[in-house]
């Protein structure tokens, strides 16, 4: 089961569920339509996480990747892909289950990851799946809600930038093994300073934009939220090793909590 999970992605795939459910629990849906709207997050992030190490396995085999099951063996293909397949079915039949509209958008959402997968994460639209993921996210939820309403602009803009943010942060450890399979998407293209600059930028730039919409969160925590990531930028710039990805995961938190608190 460790195994299965761990070729799930299943630290990104709860990082998204949890976001899921704090914007649900945000948007006061009822008991039984947030634990839907999380399941279905859930099933469709699993859906995303296997296909990717089912797509490359032979790539990270190459690589000597440890930390891939399916590329050392200790995980079949047979299993992986049963596995997939009924996080696929699920993610279906809960997302619609969601009501018809929310449901087509979390079912884009997911798509945006499998075509990340499938051949996007080679090119320098690498980033557009998660600007397309996050920001449906908070879509999709707001439409799962009693009210059925499309969230206002910012939300999902919010949410892309996010999403972008997520993706050149998180290429940054890989960078290297990813050139080396041919992978070039934008962070590759960009090199790793170029990167790390970029998901400094875009994570501020959501910050500010969350700070100014979120105009019902007091004065005093919107300043103080502003002076955090403004100092989280300038550790993720001036520092070295990992604490930079530490940063700017921290800001990206930041910028989701602050989101949830808008809502």
């Amino acid at each position: 089961m460790k195994n299965l999970l761990r070729a799930a992605h299943i630290g990104p795939a709860l990082a998204v569920t949890i976001l899921a459910a704090a914007l649900a629990i945000a948007h006061r849906l009822p008991a039984g339509q947030a634990v839907l709207v999380v399941a279905a997050v859930l099933a469709g992030q699993l859906s995303i996480g296997w296909s990717n190490d089912l797509i490359d396995r032979s790539r990270d085999r190459s690589v000597g990747r440890a930390d891939k099951p399916l590329a050392t063996g200790a995980l079949s293909v047979r299993l992986v892909t049963a596995a997939c397949a009924s996080a696929v079915v699920a993610a279906v039949v809960l997302s619609l289950l969601c009501g018809l509209v929310a449901g087509l958008v979390h079912l884009v959402c997911v798509a945006a990851g499998w075509a990340y997968n499938l051949g996007l994460k080679r090119t320098v639209w690498s980033w557009v799946p998660y600007a397309v993921a996050f920001g449906g996210l908070t879509i999709f939820v707001s439409l799962a809600a009693p009210a059925a309403a499309v969230p206002p602009l910012w939300q999902p803009t919010v949410g892309a930038m996010l999403g972008v943010g997520a993706h050149l942060v998180n290429a940054l450890p890989d960078l290297a093994d990813d050139e080396a399979t041919g992978v070039r998407g934008l962070p590759h293209r960009l090199g790793a300073r170029l990167t790390r600059l970029l998901s400094v930028v875009v994570l501020v730039a959501a910050s500010v934009v969350v700070v100014w919409a979120s105009d019902q969160v007091r004065l005093p925590i919107r300043i103080a939220v502003l002076l955090l990531v403004a100092a989280l930028a300038a550790i993720a710039l001036l520092t070295r090793g990992r604490t930079p990805f530490r940063a700017a995961i921290a800001i990206a938190v930041v910028d989701a909590l602050l989101l949830v608190l808008a809502q």
